[in-house]
């Protein structure tokens, strides 16, 4: 393999690695599926390492041939759909014979990365559907169901807006739970809903760092030590920050 042919295949397997970070996927599950990718392609030794903001990858691809690149991961968030999807798609890879032209599979790998995904549609359900179940399963009554719902699609609006401005996650969720706090409060003032922080806690569970809190468990357990520490010193602070901006709502009224 020549030294083009060699970085085109790291090039796709970081990319594709990259792409299972930051829609959730487990540090060990990304590390195992650039190493299965490389040696589908030839590589003969692979240094795959990663954490939540860096995946850095070697191959080598015999006669001293040897490939690095490094990828800065910044973006993370849960989707299991796209998950799923490049799963698949390294499967494909691995299992292909003769071995998948690298063009195509990156051409399938773009296709995934922008074109799968819920709906703004399904989104904006969730967001109510979500929030409108928590604060009923918490004690609310009728009233604080529909309210919660209500302030949860206006939630998902207000985090559109936050995401395309700011890339501070932190900032993002304190400006987001106190704007959720904050109609909480005025919803039960206006008397519609009688609870504000049950309709709080309903609101709260849209944010909540759950996922990321039970994979640094993980990461901890499978041996991923450092991976494990940012994932949940990241998911403490950032429940912190959402509590703070509920509490500090809270104390304006």
């Amino acid at each position: 393999m020549i030294r083009e042919d060699a970085e085109k295949v790291v090039y796709l397997a970081i990319s594709i690695g990259e792409g299972l970070l930051e829609n959730g996927a487990e540090v060990g599950r990304v590390e195992d599926t650039v190493s299965r990718i490389l040696t589908a392609y030839g590589s003969t030794r692979e240094d795959v390492f990663s954490i939540t903001s860096s995946l850095e990858v070697t191959a080598h691809f015999g006669d001293f041939r040897t490939v690095t690149q490094t990828r800065r991961i910044q973006n993370i968030r849960t989707d299991m759909t796209k998950v799923e999807m490049l799963n698949q798609l390294s499967r494909d890879i691995c299992s292909a014979d003769p071995p998948m032209d690298p063009e195509d599979a990156f051409r399938r790998y773009q296709d995934i990365i922008s074109g799968y995904g819920s709906s703004e549609l399904m989104q904006v359900l969730g967001y109510a559907l979500v929030s409108g179940a928590f604060t009923v399963f918490f004690g609310g009554d009728a009233m604080d169901c529909v309210a919660a719902a209500c302030i949860g699609v206006v939630l998902k609006g207000v985090d559109t807006l936050l995401n395309k401005g700011i890339t501070n996650r932190l900032l993002m969720a304190l400006l987001w739970s106190l704007c959720g706090g904050v109609l909480a409060n005025l919803c039960t003032f206006a008397g519609f809903g009688h609870h504000a922080d049950l309709i709080s806690i309903g609101n709260i569970m849209l944010y909540i760092p759950g996922i990321a809190f039970t994979n640094s468990i993980r990461d901890l357990f499978y041996g991923d030590t450092i991976t494990g520490l940012i994932r949940f010193f990241e998911s403490v602070i950032l429940a912190i920050t959402i509590a703070v901006g509920f509490t500090a709502a809270r104390l304006l009224f």
